[in-house]
Formats: structure tokens, sequence, C-alpha cells
């Protein structure tokens, strides 16, 4: 998969350059919302139970300021991404004990056709190992620039 493609699975109603939660649990909470309100999701409640549900089994916190809370369920209708920015961080019992700045929210459904889910998650971990990528994310205002940087 390329960059390109992956900016397909970002929507512009799911960017949030500046998250208002202070918590793991508010973050979760504040961008699954967001799906719901921009109607890529049917049920905030069964969506949040399987976030949480998902880091029950470990944290998705990988390391670098990163999170990518991920998973299937049967609230969504096609893999989205949603993006949010925490400037102070966020305890996540990442990886590697740091505050996470960074969310990448990737939900989808229990089946979809093409099973672009898996790699969408591996290209999207791939294009934040680059550090050079990673570090410029935490500037991004507006969603051109983010759309700019994904490609880039």
């Amino acid at each position: 998969m390329e960059k390109v493609e992956l900016v397909s699975y970002f929507n512009e109603s799911l960017f949030i350059p500046a998250l208002r939660a202070r918590t793991k649990e508010g973050v979760l909470e504040e961008l699954v919302e967001r799906f719901v309100e921009a109607k890529f999701l049917r049920n905030q409640t069964i969506a949040l139970e399987m976030v949480h549900r998902r880091e029950q089994l470990g944290s998705t916190g990988i390391g670098h300021g990163i999170a990518i809370p991920h998973g299937r369920t049967t609230a969504a209708s096609e893999v989205m991404i949603a993006f949010g920015c925490s400037k102070s961080g966020v305890d996540w019992q990442a990886m590697d004990g740091k505050p996470v700045h960074l969310v990448f929210m990737v939900l989808a459904p229990p089946q979809e056709l093409n099973n672009r889910y898996l790699p969408i998650l591996g290209r999207l971990v791939e294009v934040l190992s680059e550090a050079h990528h990673r570090d410029k994310f935490h500037s991004v205002s507006t969603y051109s620039d983010f759309i700019n940087l994904l490609k880039s």
C-alpha cells in the first residue's frame, strides 16, 4: 500500500489538531464521538466498548508519542482513520512509557470486501516509524497540511 492510498482513509471531519481530552479514556471517547458525529459509526457505545476491550489486551501506545487504537466493529460500515493531537500528552501506558501526543484511531467493519484493515495498520506504522515524519505531525494545524504531510 502506498502513502497516497492511505490518504483516502482519512476525512477532514475526523481531524482533531487539538484534542480536548487529557486522559486515555477521554481521548478514546472524543475520537469515537467524532466518528459518530461524522456519520462513520452507527453506534457509539458498541464502538467504545470494542476499543476498550482492545486496550485491555495491551496498550496501543506504540512508543515515540504515538497510539494507534484500532479494531473491527459492527458499528462501522467502512474503514476510516481519525487523527487527534494532544499538545500536553496523555498517559497511554505506551511501550516506551512516554506520553502519547499523536493518536490515529482505525476502525473497520467486521468484514470488508478488499481486506484493507491490516495493510492500512501496517502502512500507518511504517509511515510513523520515520522520525522526520512523526515530528512534523505535532505542528499540523490544518487538514490540508496534514494530508500533504501524509503524501510526502
